[in-house]
């Protein structure tokens, strides 16, 4: 039977040809992504805004501006709605009721929950969450803490690993991919709650995993062919690597894609965020992580350096196992 394969063996594509490409798009989506950011802000949901959130159903699609008036009548302080997942599914955002407590909230709750039957035959409570302010500040600061000391680690592990400019390169590579995450939901306005902190720190993961796979085979590739040159050295490394990126990139596609159209509207935004994640990834591992390499200056060994001068080791045989 014959194996499928998505690359073929002798790819030999000139990536590092189109660097300059790369690093402009690269720098342009990022400060795009920054830009709409603060232009739009993020939609925050009740994990990190605090508040009151309830999610109704309606029997059709509703008029909003009428929700609005008929929630602000019940005193429970000015309503946000948004739809979840499809036009008939409306969110209720609502701040800290008075008192805070418990009791609060339900009778908050409902109100509301009344007050939408009688207006709207047919309308469905669905759920509601609440978080108060403090806990939803903490919840920020905690979140963010941990992508940074993520992102920081795997730049350290990089360095100690192999030498600064891996380290350095992976760094604004995986920066870069969570930089168009954060636009993606600015643009969209899905709700971010711990699940997306969630889905950031897995563009992460995955981010590094696919960086590290390339990484080690140039290290490896610098150690075979002492007197390639670096730019050649890159293109073959990641031609090698080429077959497991694609294919790890596609396999995991499709299980996020089955996810995306049956996993609910509850899973979207993680979902979504996901295969953001693995599409600018394997982007930035091929064009952006390796290329930058030369860029910040890397180097053969020494002793590589003086083989090359003196003539006195050879190359290694020039065609390398596939990955």
């Amino acid at each position: 039977m014959k194996l499928l394969k998505l690359v073929p063996d002798d790819t030999n594509f000139d990536f590092v040809r189109l660097r300059g490409w790369a690093f402009g798009l690269t720098l342009l989506l990022s400060v795009l992504a920054v830009g709409v950011t603060f232009y739009k802000g993020l939609n925050f949901g009740v994990d990190f805004e605090g508040g009151l959130m309830i999610e109704e159903r309606f029997a059709q699609r509703p008029d909003l501006d009428r929700i609005r008036e008929v929630v602000d009548r019940q005193g429970v302080g000015e309503a946000q709605l948004q739809t979840f997942g499809d036009p008939r599914t409306i969110t209720i955002r609502l701040p800290v009721q008075q008192g805070g407590d418990e009791g609060a909230t339900n009778a908050a709750v409902k109100k509301v929950e009344a007050a939408l039957a009688r207006e709207f035959p047919g309308a469905q409570f669905r759920r509601y969450s609440t978080v108060s302010g403090k806990v939803s500040g903490e919840l920020i600061r905690n979140g963010i803490l941990a992508v940074v000391l993520a992102v920081l680690g795997i730049g350290l592990f990089a360095i100690f690993r192999f030498e600064w400019q891996f380290g350095v390169s992976t760094v604004i590579a995986i920066v870069h991919d969570l930089l168009m995450a954060l636009g993606f939901f600015a643009i969209t306005q899905f709700e971010v709650d711990l699940n997306i902190v969630a889905a950031f720190l897995t563009i992460v993961g995955y981010s590094i995993n696919d960086k590290i796979v390339i990484d080690d085979r140039i290290r490896e590739n610098m150690r075979r062919y002492r007197r390639m040159e670096l730019r050649e050295l890159i293109n073959l490394s990641v031609n090698e690597t080429l077959p497991r990126t694609i294919m790890t990139a596609v396999t995991i596609l499709l299980a996020l894609g089955s996810l995306l159209f049956l996993g609910g509207h509850v899973l979207r935004g993680f979902t979504a965020a996901m295969i953001l994640g693995i599409v600018v990834g394997t982007y930035s591992s091929i064009y952006v992580s390796s290329s930058l390499l030369i860029t910040l200056g890397l180097r053969a060994d020494p002793a590589a350096a003086e083989a090359k001068r003196t003539g006195g080791i050879e190359d290694a045989e020039r065609i390398a196992p596939r990955a």
